[in-house]
């Protein structure tokens, strides 16, 4: 499996693409719609998006690739404000080309996209429907755990108190995984137990 990450121009998320065969792969918060060709650049033809939740810098990508015959897919309770003006787009002055949710899950479901085992892990807290996704050794997080820090829960939809249990359900992983957060950079849930307050 190879994980090629793709920084954002300006404000927007990271994105991930996700591949086990080199050619395929999966598209994990495509924040902008650059992310098409930075698939191209590798290689690799995008064939599904999974998205951590809704907020207008993690979706920006999705319609373009959407046009593309890439299908789209949110946990369940995310559907609403992906799709919504609870997106935050217009706060920050910004457009998100409309697309559709192709497919929902829910927690602790299996997902077998492009050769993978993908599992879904509901982490509400920052948003109502947010997820992280975990591919073998790496756990994608979203706007959920950071580097020695959390997501923000005064958005729409967010909340302290669930997302201090989707902490604590991440926390209690067994083992240790890579952790790959919508901004910043990357970490490891080992490293996050021992120094993130928001993991004690």
């Amino acid at each position: 499996m190879q994980i090629h990450k793709i920084y954002p121009v300006g404000f927007a998320a990271n994105c991930y693409l996700v591949t086990a065969d080199g050619k395929t792969a999966v598209a994990i918060d495509p924040s902008q719609p650059r992310v098409s060709e930075e698939a191209e650049k590798r290689g690799l033809q995008i064939q599904y998006v999974l998205l951590t939740h809704g907020h207008f810098d993690h979706i920006g990508g999705c319609a373009a690739l959407q046009q593309t015959g890439v299908k789209i897919g949110c946990l369940q309770a995310e559907k609403p404000l992906a799709l919504g003006k609870d997106n935050l787009a217009e706060e920050y002055g910004r457009t998100v080309p409309s697309f559709h949710v192709d497919f929902t899950y829910e927690d602790k479901e299996m997902l077998n996209l492009c050769g993978m085992q993908i599992k879904v892990i509901a982490t509400p807290g920052h948003t109502a429907g947010g997820a992280c996704y975990l591919v073998k050794n790496a756990l994608f997080t979203g706007d959920t755990l950071f580097f020695e820090t959390a997501g923000r829960t005064d958005l729409p939809t967010g909340s302290a108190a669930q997302l201090q249990q989707s902490l604590q359900k991440l926390r209690a992983l067994e083992g240790d995984y890579k952790v790959y957060a919508g901004h910043g950079e990357d970490t490891t849930l080992g490293y996050e137990r021992e120094h993130n307050g928001y993991l004690q």
